[in-house]
């Protein structure tokens, strides 16, 4: 995988100012390609964030040494986290662990639009934003059989089809990013650091605490929910680009 890595490094990037898009989408909003390196992060920790394997065990090192080439003490941390957990216990007891915290348990959720739209109509709207992203973008995107707003899937999109596009969507649900990233940090979780990093990429600094992003975001629950109740933080809507707000 070495030379499929190694391409990320060559990608160009730029970091431009916000153009709000006359057709509101968040999608549509360009805050430009961001830095060559973001790339890196990006698929990165695509692979590190999916379901535990042994390929990915042994690819670990490979992706270390890709971290200490973008120069990012921080991303390097993160993904040394990520080696020691797998080198903490079993694979077996691993891959349990990462069922229980990310597809049993909401409150690690890795879909994006789960965070703003929870368990209702509104989501089926979502996903088809998300969707619409892979199907302009010209590519052939095969989702594995996840749900479009899966995590991993957007940010190997991002890195390795369209970062601007990928960006404006990882930006257009920052809040659901924000929300994952204090839950993992509260929860001492492996992957908080990944999150913080892929964070810290996006335009605007990161808010410190829950009440900082629902006031980001306009807090207030959507009019129907199915399955979350309308005082649950997760709910959110999609965070508005402000144009002010850039880096």
């Amino acid at each position: 995988m070495a030379g499929f890595f190694s391409k990320l490094l060559g990608k160009s990037g730029d970091e431009a100012e916000a153009v709000r898009p006359s057709s509101g989408d968040p999608f549509d909003m360009d805050w430009g390609s961001g830095a060559e390196e973001d790339a890196v992060i990006y698929q990165v920790s695509s692979v590190l964030f999916r379901y535990p394997s042994e390929e990915i065990r042994q690819t670990i090192p490979e992706l270390l040494e890709l971290a200490h080439r973008i120069d990012n003490p921080a991303f390097v941390e993160a993904v040394e986290q990520i080696r020691d957990w797998y080198a903490s216990a079993p694979l077996e007891k691993i891959a349990a662990e990462y069922v229980q915290e990310y597809d049993l348990s909401r409150r690690h959720a890795l879909h994006l639009s789960y965070w703003t739209e929870g368990d209702t109509r509104r989501r089926g709207e979502a996903l088809g934003r998300f969707k619409k992203m892979y199907r302009d973008s010209g590519m052939v995107t095969d989702l594995h059989g996840e749900l479009p707003d899966y995590l991993p899937l957007v940010l190997e999109f991002a890195a390795l089809i369209d970062r601007k596009s990928g960006r404006a969507a990882l930006q257009a649900y920052r809040p659901s990013l924000e929300l994952l990233r204090l839950a993992l940090r509260d929860d001492k979780l492996a992957f908080h650091g990944l999150v913080e990093c892929i964070c810290a990429t996006l335009p605007g600094e990161s808010p410190e605490d829950v009440q900082h992003i629902q006031k980001l975001a306009g807090f207030g629950p959507p009019t129907e929910q199915v399955g979350l109740g309308a005082s649950d933080p997760r709910l959110l809507p999609l965070l508005q680009p402000q144009s002010g707000a850039h880096r």
